[in-house]
């Protein structure tokens, strides 16, 4: 059986710390549910195949909220809530649009890009 092939893999920090840690969680600061809403919607959107939403391990940034990482382009975005995942699904998983008011500062590999191919809905895989 072949190995599965998304055209974009989003993983969100669900990592846990000790309440006492001044770095913070993103696990405290909700992730969990940021991670089922984008599972429901990419199933709700019929892009499951295409594209997978994955918990995460630390990510090194849980001092900006809640964070999520976008590939192949490798967009980090940051302070995310559930109500923030329709915009990032529409707008970038689907539309190839970076959404700019989430994005976390600091990420030269970019090159100042905030454009991504589009991917087609109900197209043949």
């Amino acid at each position: 059986m072949a190995e599965p092939h998304y055209e974009k893999h989003v993983f969100i920090c669900t990592n846990r710390r000790d309440p006492s840690n001044p770095k913070g969680s993103c696990a405290a600061k909700g992730s969990e549910a940021v991670r089922d809403e984008f599972k429901r919607l990419l199933h709700e959107r019929g892009v499951k195949g295409k594209m997978r939403a994955n918990a995460a391990g630390c990510l090194d940034q849980c001092a900006r909220g809640v964070t999520v990482v976008v590939y192949p382009e490798q967009v980090w975005y940051g302070r995310v809530t559930p109500d923030d995942i329709p915009e990032i699904v529409e707008k970038h998983l689907i539309g190839g649009q970076v959404v700019a008011r989430l994005l976390l500062p600091d990420q030269p590999h970019l090159g100042g890009r905030t454009e991504f191919p589009a991917i087609e809905i109900g197209a043949a895989r």
